[in-house]
């Protein structure tokens, strides 16, 4: 005959819920008189049952989950640790790192097989309702929650109870165990029962001496003390569930499969990380109402560029929303209009914009978006890194945020393709990666561009320059001369080659060539390129190397190449030294030194063969100027260097600052403090400028 699986659960932590399943198992040992089995699910307590038990399993509840055999006596005993009173034991690891790593699926094999192996089996689920919890009662018999009359308790089981049903475990197979019970308590069974709303099973007594004796000594308490309080409230919990004949009438009663479990696990992280804060309500009405607008109305196929189209189709989904929030009881879940209007808002961000990033986009004061799957969100504001309170629901809301974006400039993401740049509609950069690539669910970073367009007015203001640098780069940007924007990841580069690019002068023929399109000059002959990524079947791929070959063909004055990071370098270079002077890039690079390093590597990456004697010169006699951007400890974005390239002594790229900014300390709030200094040197090429005609002042190059 088929034995029987008992789960103990606990509503939250601290009710004795370990205890009672330990030694549940040594009662029905002694009732019985014959094996029973205890396993240790509780992630967030390893060790504990070690401790309760003296026990220490041969392998853990891990090793069981990885184990790839069939499940029969002998290897049983590889497994277990064995008690003289006929209770075997399989224990989770001491590491909680190691804990979290379990494969819930793969022990639903050992669940099943161990009904054969032994009469009875007490599993210790913890107080989460995480994955080996829901995979333990998925082959349970029965389910007992174990409560304390405290009203935390109280009112956690009653969540926990309500969470169970709503995963369409019978009501039936879940009794409630009242644990710590002292006669004259104004908390009652009854009272306890009609919260839950369960009759409450079974009482076990208050016994603080002797449950401390038991853990002291290592032991649980029914084998040192048969007769006390405990001991007698547990073994009274056995005996009836033996007279009523409980566990034979509930093994007829039918539980979710695991599919059903595996979307109440998704539902149960949400209430677990929202009940504390009491927003799973609200996080459920929305989900329906999604679900129901779905339903009234396609919105994918309502999706459209045109900005008329999207306000009318906004109002019109508004307008839908409302109506079924009509129909929704709503009394216990929105106080007032403010939560009205808040939820409409949220429902609708999540229809037809890009959900609860909506508002972190609307904020002018935050410049960079970071999603770590559906439960971090992250923004840069001052240039420091922050974390926001919102989250989205579910890691497909993440997805289809990624799948709207991605959507709109004709570019795809799945599985084959995992990863992808794009853009928003205001210019914002925007990079995803999705799983199986990101470990915790759809990644997203947005770089977000100012509404305004930054000029050097700005940059001045902000720190970045001074009008001196300024002056000496417009003049250099206005006579041709081929610049390097080098700087790291988020040092403003992007920003720096937009104002470098707004010296140009208006009647010359600009073509860009980027991965995504975010260069925006304020000259009106600008041509445009974007690379393309390839098609379902591998092909049609279109490259940035590929760009500014054709760049050479339509006759341009100027060619600006977002960023050189590989075979384009090459290009680059040539088109520099080939008459197309004026030319602008940006390499990631940390000094000026390192520029002309990173280079020749990305040079090479043409895979033409050249010398690498040759490469320097012919980085030597394209590149004037390297104009190194950096972004500081305190999150400000400066430029450290202003650097002529002088040209090739031996094997060596000469190079010479022209301006530097030299840090003198750390002041209020950590602010760096320092000063633009002009190192005295006057550039080669203003001599070849002054002999045109223009004169440029001397004073630019000395300090104030």
């Amino acid at each position: 005959m088929a034995g029987h699986i008992i789960t103990l659960i606990g509503g939250k932590g601290g009710v004795g819920k370990s205890q009672v399943a330990a030694n549940l198992a040594f009662a029905f040992a002694a009732e019985n008189r014959q094996k029973a089995l205890l396993l240790d699910f509780d992630k967030r307590a390893c060790g504990d049952q070690n401790l309760i038990t003296g026990l220490r399993s041969k392998k853990s509840i891990k090793d069981l989950a990885d184990f790839n055999g069939s499940i029969d006596p002998k290897t049983m005993n590889l497994f277990i640790a064995q008690h003289k009173q006929g209770v075997h034991y399989i224990g989770m690891p001491n590491e909680p790192a190691v804990a979290e790593e379990i494969n819930a699926d793969a022990l639903g094999k050992f669940l099943k097989a161990v009904t054969n192996l032994y009469p009875i089996t007490i599993i210790d689920a913890g107080s989460e309702l995480n994955d080996l919890a829901i995979k333990a009662m998925e082959y349970s018999t029965m389910i007992s929650i174990v409560v304390t009359p405290d009203l935390l308790a109280v009112n956690q089981s009653k969540r926990l109870y309500s969470d169970l049903i709503t995963m369409l475990f019978p009501k039936e197979m879940i009794l409630i165990c009242l644990n710590q019970y002292q006669k004259g308590h104004p908390v009652t069974p009854d009272t306890i029962g009609r919260q839950i709303g369960r009759p409450v099973f079974s009482v076990i007594p208050k016994d603080d001496q002797g449950c401390i004796r038991a853990l002291s000594t290592s032991s649980p308490l029914i084998t040192i003390s048969k007769n006390s309080p405990f001991s007698q409230g547990v073994t009274e919990f056995v005996r009836s569930l033996k007279q009523k004949n409980v566990l034979k009438s509930l093994e007829r009663l039918k539980k979710p499969d695991g599919a059903a479990a595996k979307i109440s696990t998704a539902k149960t992280a949400s209430s677990s990380s929202t009940s504390k804060g009491g927003r799973n309500p609200w996080t459920d009405l929305k989900s329906r109402i999604h679900r129901s607008l779905i339903e009234e109305m396609d919105l994918k196929k309502q999706n459209s560029d045109d900005e008329q189209a999207q306000i009318v189709l906004r109002e019109k989904t508004k307008k839908i929303i409302v109506e079924l929030l009509g129909k929704e009881d709503t009394k216990s879940i929105l106080s007032g209009r403010d939560d009205m209007n808040r939820i409409v808002k949220e429902i609708l961000d999540e229809a037809l914009g890009l959900g609860p990033l909506e508002d972190l986009l609307a904020d002018m004061s935050v410049s960079e978006i970071m999603v770590v799957g559906p439960d971090k969100i992250y923004y840069e504001q001052g240039g420091k890194n922050k974390k926001s309170d919102i989250t989205f629901t579910s890691d497909r809301q993440v997805l289809d945020v990624i799948e709207r974006i991605v959507s709109q400039v004709g570019r795809r993401i799945d599985k084959k393709t995992p990863y992808v740049d794009a853009r928003l509609r205001d210019g914002s950069r925007v990079h995803a990666i999705i799983p199986p690539c990101a470990l915790d669910g759809g990644t997203i970073t947005i770089r977000k561009f100012p509404e305004d367009r930054l000029t050097y007015k700005d940059l001045v203001k902000f720190g970045s320059m001074t009008q001196n640098m300024a002056d000496f780069l417009r003049i250099s940007v206005q006579n041709h001369k081929n610049i390097i924007v080098s700087g790291g990841t988020g040092s403003g580069k992007t920003t720096l080659i937009n104002v470098l690019g707004g010296f140009i002068p208006s009647n010359e023929r600009i073509i860009t060539c980027e991965d995504s399109a975010e260069l925006n000059f304020p000259q009106d002959h600008v041509v445009r390129l974007e690379t393309k990524p390839p098609s379902l079947e591998g092909d049609g791929a279109v490259d940035i190397r590929c760009l500014v070959k054709q760049t050479l063909r339509m006759k341009p004055d100027r060619i600006v190449v977002g960023e050189c990071r590989g075979g384009e370098t090459l290009d680059m270079l040539q088109a520099m030294n080939t008459g197309h002077d004026g030319s602008l890039t940006t390499v990631h690079s940390n000094t000026p030194r390192d520029c002309m390093s990173r280079l020749e590597t990305l040079v090479q990456y043409a895979g033409t063969g050249i010398s690498p004697k040759a490469i320097k010169e012919m980085i030597a006699s394209a590149v004037h100027m390297v104009v190194q951007q950096s972004r500081l400890e305190d999150g400000a974005r400066k430029i450290m260097n202003i650097t002529e390239v002088g040209g090739l002594q031996g094997d060596v790229i000469t190079l010479q600052d022209i301006f530097v900014f030299k840090q003198e300390g750390i002041g209020a709030k950590g602010k760096i403090v320092g000063k633009y200094m002009a190192t005295g040197f006057i550039p080669k090429f203003v001599e070849s400028i002054e002999k045109k005609g223009q004169k440029i002042p001397r004073g630019l190059f000395k300090n104030e």
